[in-house]
Parts: C-alpha cells; sequence; structure tokens
C-alpha cells in the first residue's frame, strides 16, 4: 500500500480514539508529570501535516482516579481523537512508519522528550463503532 495512502487523510475515515497511559517513574517529580501532560496536550496545536492541516480532533487528558485496583500501575491517561485512521497513522509514525515524510514530527519530538520520564507506556487504538448518548 506504501506510507502515502497509509497516512492520508481519508484512508479509513471515521472517528478513531487512540488511548495512551503512563506510568512515571518514581524519581520523576510532580513538575516534570506536568511538563508532559502539558507537551502532550500541546499536541493538538502543534500536530500538522505538511501542508498545515491539523491532524488531531482533540486531546483529553487527567489521573487515574478508579479505585477498582486493575490500573496496573498507570497514572495519568490521555484520548486523543482523529477523524481517520490515516491521521491516526501520520501522528503515531514511528514504529509503524518510518520514513520521515509521512510522520509528525511534533509527535516524534515529544516521544523522545517524554520517554526519560516513563517507566511503562499502554496505547490502545479503536474504531468508534457505537456510540450511544442518553
Amino acid at each position: 500500500m506504501g506510507d502515502a495512502r497509509f497516512t492520508a487523510p481519508d484512508y479509513k475515515p471515521g472517528i478513531v480514539r487512540h488511548m495512551v497511559m503512563f506510568r512515571f517513574k518514581p524519581q520523576v517529580t510532580q513538575a516534570d508529570r506536568d511538563d508532559v501532560t502539558k507537551r502532550f496536550v500541546a499536541l493538538a496545536q502543534l500536530s500538522r501535516r505538511p501542508d498545515g492541516r491539523a491532524v488531531v480532533a482533540s486531546i483529553e487528558a487527567g489521573p487515574q482516579i478508579s479505585g477498582e485496583n486493575v490500573d496496573f500501575g498507570l497514572e495519568q491517561g490521555y484520548l486523543v481523537t482523529f477523524h481517520s485512521q490515516g491521521d491516526r497513522n501520520f501522528y503515531v509514525g514511528r514504529p509503524i512508519v518510518t520514513d520521515s515524510r509521512y510522520f509528525d514530527p511534533a509527535h516524534d519530538a515529544f516521544k523522545s522528550f517524554a520517554g526519560p520520564y516513563l517507566e511503562r507506556v499502554a496505547v490502545f487504538d479503536f474504531p468508534v463503532e457505537v456510540h450511544f448518548q442518553p
């Protein structure tokens, strides 16, 4: 298929949710954690295609507050929404896309920045197939 098609905005259109959860290394300060989150949320504005079009539809963030004891030690969550799988693919970049012409340099730079602060990362993506509102 090729990276150009795989990362095109019209590749598999429809809402895609990209859930990301972090566990920070024990020595990471609250100020550092806040900086990581600030920089992550900034990707909503910074993540752009070469022609300037936005890649991210929205980003939500917050700390883990569940009392169910099934969080696997994850502490901070992010929910990134895209308008297509192509937008998600462009945003994610490496390791699924290796040609730098077809991935987001802002997200790639964020991963390099945040990596030293993180002990564990979990990612789960899904296309929104069912949406219910009361």
